[in-house]
């Protein structure tokens, strides 16, 4: 009793310790003050300003528009790389394999670096694309890291046995692996977008200058300022709220249908 009393205390500590921050973000969020800590009446105040102030929006939607782009071509890339890498000869996968997760194992900024320097030597101007594909280098590892799990979970004989019953190569990659793998395409993506989302550094060396994303937006009104638009406090508090939204519709799914697949049993 002693012993689960105290895992539990250490769990709720940790909790707290992660998401007081944000709990304290998000009640700040209802009140127009300039700095948290001060409360001046409850109001939706910052939720307005939020939608009037254009820097801001255009910032959200230049950072909706490069994550689902760039994580669109990520999860296509990445899964055809997992799937070519997971069906090579053995000194080739393991090969690949490593290679494949340089990347994850690297530090950002020497991938930014990187990149920047080959832009620059193949005379190529910063603007939308090379910040894209900055951020498909950043998260394309991360889908394989992903696919290549259910890829080795699936029945190897299944794909062989399409293939003796007239099937093409192709045909069996869409009728038979892609359904067996797309819950770890679909993890890839959502890895993939929240990468994008998150990240700074790629964006800050492969972007134009007059390009902002959230990220380089909220650096920027630092630097100038010293202190962030309260306006933000309210975009924050919407982002958690939606991914922890999302994440709950995700996880009673998952609940109601491995429920389906017991009572099948």
């Amino acid at each position: 009793m002693v012993k689960k009393g105290f895992a539990k205390a250490y769990i709720v500590l940790m909790l707290l310790f992660m998401y007081a921050p944000l709990i304290v973000l998000a009640i700040f969020s209802f009140t127009n003050t300039q700095n948290i800590g001060t409360w001046n009446g409850f109001s939706f105040e910052l939720y307005a300003l939020m939608f009037k102030n254009k820097d801001i929006m255009e910032a959200l939607y230049n950072t909706l528009m490069v994550a689902v782009t760039s994580s669109i071509v990520a999860t296509i890339l990445g899964t055809l790389g997992a799937i070519g890498i997971f069906y090579s000869g053995k000194r080739i996968k393991k090969s690949m394999e490593a290679v494949s997760q340089i990347p994850v194992l690297n530090a950002e900024i020497v991938t930014a670096l990187s990149l920047t320097i080959l832009f620059v030597f193949v005379g190529v101007e910063f603007n939308f694309i090379t910040l894209l594909i900055g951020h498909v280098v950043l998260t394309i590892p991360f889908v394989v890291l992903s696919v290549t799990p259910k890829l080795k979970q699936m029945d190897p004989s299944v794909y062989e046995a399409a293939l003796d019953l007239g099937a093409t190569p192709n045909m069996a990659l869409w009728k038979v692996i892609m359904p067996e793998i797309v819950p770890g395409v679909f993890s890839g993506f959502i890895l993939a977008i929240t990468l994008s989302l998150d990240d700074y550094i790629i964006t800050a060396f492969t972007r134009n200058n007059s390009f902002q994303t959230l990220s380089t937006y909220v650096y920027g009104a630092t630097a100038r300022k010293g202190a962030l638009p309260p306006a933000l406090r309210a975009l924050s508090t919407i982002i958690f709220a939606v991914i922890l939204i999302g994440l709950i519709i995700v996880n009673v799914r998952t609940k109601n249908n491995n429920g389906i697949i017991k009572e099948r049993r």
